[in-house]
């Protein structure tokens, strides 16, 4: 090994040739044994003579860490920082250094210095100032001119006219490597390279001192709208393959989407820029540092092939460069030839393994490829070398929150702030780390953080939007989503993101128009899917069907995203169906029954369609569709009359609003509610009135058990009725006319026909959201498939649901103690009785400890106690606990399984509070006007309600279309809800997480029976079903609200 000495003689060697990548290896290896501050200073020399500015920055921060009046470390950062064109935090700096050079005056030469260095910086202030108060006429005409170098060339700079999350990922921080001038080059070549290194004589500026070398104007000018990445969730904008530097030549690359406005002022810049480099040729007396600062010129403008090419002469040269390795790395890595590029980061690591920087790209190249156990463990080994780097910390933070670790994310982006207090990236994946694990107002105090940092960084806008808009503070998300289009108005994503928005406010028309705009900037698979399906909804079916082909055509650039083109294959089926029934009755459209049950399996599941085309029957062309399905005139008028009902419905709908975290108010949804509340409280009331009038011609008691049991037999039979037969909706309950039984004068609407007209509705509004009859299914109804909700998936908390996580652990930890046992998931039973674990398993306070005192994955099922059958206990929901892979946590969720047999018990529950209900409102208390005669009755409403949420039937919608219909019965019983549902309770789970329908019964009067007040003007509407008779003016009637 060698000595100190020899090591010096090395060093003064490679700075005498003008060898700066060498003489840096030698400084790193001479900082490993000892921290000295003329050595930091020393490399912090080499990198400016490599024009790696941010690495001089860094170095000169640890100088004046160690020593904070080393001025010598003022006069290199400060040169650095306006080499970036970061001139105001320049003159900051070098007024500092001047202040303690005035103190000291010992070295008369560096105060010298530092105030022509402050002359030329505030000179360049106010130049820039003059330049930014001339007519916009100047900028115009520069947009007319595009450098050839600004065309964005597989991650160059862009405007924001790109895939969400592309290909390529933005390499680290925004500042570009930038050439000397002319003179700045023979001022360098004249240096006499003393070993005096610090002296900063060989590093001279133009004569007149200005700062040559300025990036593409200033550091602001040249911000990315978003950055680009990999994957289709904004919240998953950290697939960044830059930053790029190398352990001795550093390399620092960057590749940004900018705006076109952006593009403009650096278009302007360089063409006053003088690239003296690109002017060299490339013969073999050229140095390896010239060769290497050629490539990364190339790399820097977007030109890899030629970066490539350059590199291929060095490594021809020397094989095993380390620096050339990696530079070519990095140009790969942009040209998305990511294996290549790993190829030569590791190659590099073969032969410096040492090479922190070839630890890191290699890092980023495998998150990139989604391989993040391998990212981390590379950027983990980074740090060995270069402990606390912020820069690493910051990557090893963005991939661990790809990685879906939130908590080491935080750690890590935590520790990188404390040393770079300014990094607004890092506040903005810091605030969509807290934003998983639920810790929201750190979360929104990082994304505001990283704002005030810089007001006009896109990225932490739009991921604030989004965190406003799954918060369901809409007004606040198109707060921050305007912010973005005031900087820059050519950003998809923002458009994408609003269209999102209002989407989610039911105001698709609105969302239809913002998406438009965002497809006329970048055609791009979210928009293309989420405009075809705000089509649809609203019943512009060609145009839906248009955008969900161009879906399924688009290349991906992200596997994630195949998903959209599974979903749009499947709903183009569904628009085309729909599209034939437009000019039939509603009654006629009937998902369960018409649509193949393999169809709607592979649908709720969003799997591949292989199998369904080959074996299921595919809808007739638009063509004959639309021939089938002529719309009249008459059926999308919405007369005097339809708008009085439209508008009694809107005021109903509103009442089924949950007021909690993550749920938007759609008005959409609120009118389907109202109009199906009206139809459903019409339904019922005749069907009362059946009743009633038999039950006074005398019916015994006997009758009334023999009609039970004629019910219930069909409905054995049957399975449902309307929602839930073998056949058609149509063919079990075809309209009023049916609620009589021809033979006998009985009512024979059963309580599926009840059910069936909300889930109908909310199937037409929102026809892309899977929700349909669990026992329609094909056999998957045999094998236990149903609903799904979680609280916490891995470590990220889900915002609707967490809210209800401590009850239903602590609801969990009372069955297994009444159990002793629960079950594995291949149904096992697991014995708790022995070693004191259901004491153990009592003082848990997390799924997490939980699941450790069990030992494995595991559910147990909630129970409901039987109010048909004395004595007998229904199965729930099932409590689940799933570890995740390694440290990513657990996922603990209900789910509830349909089974036949769980389905035959609760069908005969729900027919027991059907005929329980009919009855109590059937004989003296028909027609009553007084509250307190009814209480009865509510109360039966509630049992049913709670017997439904228990039950799920539905594959999705059981929560709406239950408080439809509990709205429904009461307005039929000349009850209305006045108020709303209270502040963060959600009424299927009380059902869900009470074992007896007398305790849900008392917790939702309290709040509900006080805000009821008698109405009878109901009546007076027109029937529903006349009014929007086909289901063309359903969808209309679902719309008009936007005209």
């Amino acid at each position: 090994m060698a000595t100190a000495t020899s090591e010096r003689v090395e060093l003064a060697k490679h700075c005498s040739s003008r060898n700066w990548s060498k003489a840096i290896r030698v400084l790193d290896s001479l900082l490993a044994k000892q921290s000295s501050i003329l050595d930091i200073c020393n490399r912090a020399f080499c990198y400016n003579q490599l024009e790696l500015h941010k690495h001089v920055i860094k170095d000169c921060d640890k100088a004046l860490l160690l020593e904070p009046c080393a001025i010598q470390a003022f006069i290199l950062k400060g040169r650095a920082l306006l080499a970036l064109g970061r001139k105001q935090e320049a003159v900051l700096v070098l007024e500092q250094g001047y202040k303690n050079a005035l103190q000291q005056t010992a070295d008369v030469k560096q105060l010298l210095e530092l105030e022509e260095l402050l002359t030329d910086a505030r000179r360049e202030i106010d130049a820039t100032e003059s330049r930014q108060e001339t007519p916009a006429s100047h900028s115009e005409k520069s947009d007319e001119k595009t450098d050839k170098l600004d065309n964005h060339e597989s991650g160059a700079c862009s405007n924001g006219n790109s895939h969400d999350h592309e290909a390529s990922r933005e390499l680290g921080e925004k500042s570009k490597i930038i050439s000397f001038s002319k003179d700045t080059s023979k001022a360098s070549k004249q240096s006499d390279g003393s070993s005096d290194l610090c002296n900063g004589s060989a590093y001279k500026e133009k004569e007149n001192g200005k700062c040559g070398s300025q990036i593409n104007g200033s550091y602001e000018s040249c911000k990315p709208c978003n950055g680009s990445d990999l994957h289709d969730n904004l919240a998953e904008s950290s697939d960044r393959l830059g930053d790029l530097s190398i352990n001795g030549n550093k390399l620092i690359i960057k590749s940004s989407k900018m705006s076109h406005k952006a593009e403009a002022r650096c278009d302007e810049t360089r063409k006053n820029k003088k690239y003296t480099i690109a002017r060299i040729s490339g013969t073999h007396s050229i140095s390896v540092d010239f060769r290497l600062s050629r490539g990364i010129a190339q790399v820097n403008e977007g030109n890899y092939m030629k970066a490539i090419s350059i590199f291929d002469k060095v490594l021809k040269e020397e094989p095993t460069y380390p620096e050339a390795l990696i530079g070519r790395g990095t140009a790969y890595a942009f040209q998305r030839e990511l294996e290549s590029a790993i190829a030569d980061f590791t190659k590099a690591i073969q032969s410096n393994p040492a090479a922190t920087e070839a630890w890191k790209r290699r890092g980023q190249a495998r998150a990139a490829l989604g391989e993040y156990v391998e990212a981390v463990e590379d950027l983990t080994k980074a740090l060995v070398f270069e402990p606390n780097s912020p820069d690493v910390l910051h990557e090893r933070g963005i991939v661990n929150f790809k990685s879906k670790d939130f908590t080491a994310a935080v750690k890590d982006l935590s520790i990188c702030l404390k040393q770079e207090k300014d990094n607004k990236s890092a506040y903005t994946y810091l605030g969509l780390a807290f934003a998983s694990l639920g810790e929201y107002k750190k979360a929104e105090e990082a994304h505001l953080k990283s704002i005030q940092l810089d007001s006009n960084y896109l990225e932490a806008w739009l991921h604030l939007a989004q965190f406003y808009q799954e918060l369901a503070d809409h007004c606040k998300a198109l707060e921050c989503i305007e912010q973005v289009l005031q900087v820059d108005n050519r950003v998809w994503k923002a458009y994408h993101l609003r269209g999102l928005v209002f989407h989610g406010l039911g105001e698709h028309r609105k969302a239809i128009q913002e998406l438009s705009i965002g497809l006329s900037i970048e055609n791009t698979i979210e928009c293309l899917y989420l405009r075809g399906s705000c089509y649809h909804a609203i019943g512009e079916y060609r145009d839906a069907v248009k955008d969900y082909d161009a879906t399924v055509d688009v290349e991906l650039d992200a596997v994630e995203k195949f998903v959209l083109q599974c979903l749009a294959f499947y709903q183009k089926e569904l628009a085309l169906y729909t599209a034939s029934k437009v000019s039939s009755e509603f009654l006629c459209f009937d998902i369960d029954g018409d649509i193949d049950p393999m169809f709607k399996e592979y649908w709720c599941k969003r799997l591949h369609p292989k199998n369904v085309c080959e074996k299921v029957y595919r809808q007739p062309p638009l063509r004959e569709s639309l021939k089938k399905g002529k719309l009249k005139k008459q059926d999308l008028a919405i007369t005097k009359q339809k708008a009085n009902v439209l508008r009694f419905a809107d005021l109903i709908g509103k009442r089924i609003q949950y007021d909690c975290p993550g749920f938007l108010p759609n008005k959409r949804q609120h009118r389907m509610a109202g109009l199906a509340v009206i139809e459903i409280a019409q339904k019922v009331s005749k069907a009362w009135r059946i009743e009633w009038r038999n039950s006074t011609k005398g019916t015994t008691k006997s009758g009334k058990k023999n009609r039970r049991r004629e019910r219930t037999n069909i409905l054995s039979q049957n399975r449902g009725g309307a929602g839930c037969s073998s056949n058609s909706f149509s063919e079990t309950s075809t309209g009023y006319a049916s609620l009589e039984d021809r033979s006998s004068g009985r009512s024979m609407l059963s309580w599926q026909d009840v059910y069936s007209p909300a889930v109908k509705w909310r199937q037409i509004s929102e026809p892309c959201d899977p929700v349909v009859w669990v026992n329609k299914l094909s056999e998957e109804f045999n094998s236990g498939f149903g609903s799904h909700t979680p609280m916490v998936l891995g470590q990220a908390k889900v915002v609707r649901y967490f809210p209800n996580y401590e009850r239903t652990l602590t609801l969990a930890k009372s069955i297994i103690k009444d159990k002793l046992s629960v079950r594995s998931k291949k149904d096992k039973v697991i014995d708790l009785s022995k070693d004191e674990k259901i004491e153990k398993i009592m003082r848990a306070e997390t799924c997490d400890e939980l699941h450790k005192i069990v030992g494995e994955d595991f559910w147990v099922a909630t129970w409901c106690d039987s109010t048909g059958s004395e004595g007998k206990r229904l199965e729930g929901t099932r409590i689940t606990c799933i570890q995740k892979p390694g440290r990513l946590g657990y996922d603990f969720s209900i789910r509830t399984p349909c089974t036949p047999a769980r389905w035959s018990d609760f069908d005969e529950e729900m027919t027991s509070a059907w005929e329980a209900l009919c009855n109590a409102y059937c004989g003296e208390n028909y027609g009553s006007t007084e509250l307190d005669a009814l209480e009865t009755v509510r109360d039966a409403i509630l049992r049913m309600t709670y017997y439904w949420y228990n039950f799920m039937p539905l594959a999705r919608g059981t929560a709406v279309t239950g408080f439809v219909v509990l709205l429904g019965l009461l307005l039929a019983a000349n009850m209305e809800f006045t108020e709303t549902i209270p502040k963060g309770l959600q009424i299927d789970w009380e059902a869900i997480l009470n074992v007896e329908p007398d305790s849900f019964v008392d917790s939702v009067k309290s709040w509900l029976y006080p805000s009821l007040k008698i109405n009878t003007s109901w009546r007076d509407h027109p029937d529903i079903s006349s009014a929007f008779s086909t289901t063309g003016a359903v969808v209309a009637a679902l719309s008009s609200y936007n005209d």
